[in-house]
C-alpha cells in the first residue's frame, strides 16, 4: 500500500505500514538514494521510506518530539517534517553544504556545520531565520550543545581541531587541538567532559569542558584489522553512565568503553562502515548506521551483541530514534 504526503519541494510517495503498539521508531539517512527509512523498533523491520533532499546526512529529533529535522547537504537546506502530520512544514536556511547539526536544550536555536564554508549557521527555528555564522576551522563537522546549553562545539576535519563557541554571544571562545580529523563530539550528562573522535588519527579524546585541555585519549586495537582501518565516528553515551560506545568506520565494529576507567571492554561486530548510533528510548537497543552493506545493526545492551541487520537505502548515515 501507498500513501501521498504533501512537501514543500514536491510530491513525495510514502511506503505505507504502521508501526507497533507502543514501538519507538527509528529514522535512518540514507544518503545515496535520498531517502529516509523508517523503522519499527519492536518489529525491527522497515514500515515507511520517506523521499527527501539531496544527499541527507545528519538527522535529529526536537526535543519535544514533535519535528525531525534533516540536513539536505547538496540542496544547503535543513528540512523540517512533522512527526504526527506527516508531512513537511519548510526548510531552515541551512548555509553551504550542511553535514551535523545539534540543538540547543532551548528547543529553539539549531547549530549546523557548513563543511564548504567553514561556518557554523545559528538558526532560529520558530523565526526560521538565522541569528549568527560563525568563522571556525577549515571543514566542519561534528556538532554538539551542552546539556548546560553554555557550549556549542564543533569540529574542524583539516584544521584538527574543536571549537567552543559561546552559545549565548555566538562568539569564538576556545580551540583545543585533537588528533587527525575529528569528527564527531558528545557531551557527559553534567557538560563537564567531552568526548571528540578523531578518525584518521585513530582515537577518541576527552576533554576537560574548564580547561579545554585533553586528559585522556582512547585508542583501539582490533585483532586481524589493520591500524589504519580502526577509524573513530560516532559516539554514544549510555544512560547507565556504564559505557561509551564507539563506531569505528572501515573497522566494522563498535568499541565498548568503561566511562571510569577508558579502557576497552569489547569489540562489537556490525556492518560494513558503521558511521552513526542511536538508543532506542527503553535502551534496550544500539542501533548503528552501516553505510557500506546498506544496513542497520541492532546490538542487544543487556548482552553486548548484534542481534540483527536491517537493510535500509544506499549508504545510510545518520539515525534518531523517536519513543
Amino acid at each position: 500500500m501507498r500513501y501521498f504526503y504533501g512537501l514543500t519541494a514536491g510530491l513525495c510517495w510514502v511506503l505505507g505500514g504502521l508501526s507497533s503498539a507502543g514501538a519507538a521508531t527509528a529514522y535512518v539517512s540514507n544518503e545515496k538514494d535520498n531517502t529516509v527509512s523508517l523503522i519499527d523498533t519492536e518489529r525491527m523491520e522497515v514500515i515507511q521510506t520517506i523521499d527527501v533532499g539531496q544527499r541527507p546526512r545528519g538527522i535529529i529529533l526536537s526535543h519535544d518530539m514533535k519535528t525531525l529535522y534533516i540536513c539536505a547537504s547538496d540542496d544547503d537546506r535543513v528540512q523540517m517534517y512533522d512527526i504526527e502530520q506527516q508531512r513537511f512544514i519548510g526548510d531552515l536556511p541551512s548555509g553551504a553544504d550542511p553535514e551535523q547539526f545539534a540543538l540547543h536544550p532551548d528547543n529553539r536555536h539549531l547549530y549546523i556545520s557548513n563543511e564548504d564554508d567553514n561556518l557554523v549557521t545559528v538558526v532560529d527555528v520558530e523565526k526560521r531565520d538565522v541569528v549568527a555564522q560563525i568563522d571556525v576551522g577549515v571543514e566542519p563537522e561534528g556538532m554538539a550543545v551542552s546539556p548546560d546549553g553554555r557550549w556549542a562545539v564543533n569540529t574542524s576535519e583539516t584544521t584538527n581541531m574543536v571549537h567552543w563557541l559561546d552559545a549565548k554571544t555566538h562568539e569564538l571562545m576556545d580551540n583545543t587541538l585533537v588528533d587527525q580529523r575529528p569528527r564527531h563530539v558528545e557531551f557527559e550528562p553534567d557538560s563537564k567532559t567531552l568526548w571528540a573522535s578523531s578518525e584518521i588519527g585513530g582515537t577518541v579524546s576527552i576533554i576537560d569542558s574548564d580547561s579545554k585541555l585533553v586528559t585522556r585519549k582512547i585508542n583501539f586495537s582490533i585483532k586481524g584489522i589493520h591500524r589504519d582501518r580502526v577509524q573513530p565516528v560516532g559516539i554514544k553515551l549510555g544512560a547507565d553512565g556504564r559505557f561509551a560506545f564507539v563506531a569505528l568506520g572501515p573497522a566494522n565494529h563498535v568499541a565498548v568503553v568503561d566511562r571510569k576507567s577508558y579502557e576497552v571492554v569489547k569489540y562489537i561486530l556490525v556492518g560494513r562502515r558503521v558511521w552513526h548510533m542511536a538508543f532506542t528510548p527503553d535502551n534496550r537497543y544500539l542501533m548503528t548506521t552501516n553505510g557500506v552493506s546498506g544496513d542497520v545493526t541492532a546490538i542487544d545492551l543487556a548482552e553486548l551483541k548484534a542481534i540483527k541487520s536491517i537493510k535500509v537505502g544506499r549508504y545510510p548515515w545518520g539515525i534518531a530514534i523517536r519513543p
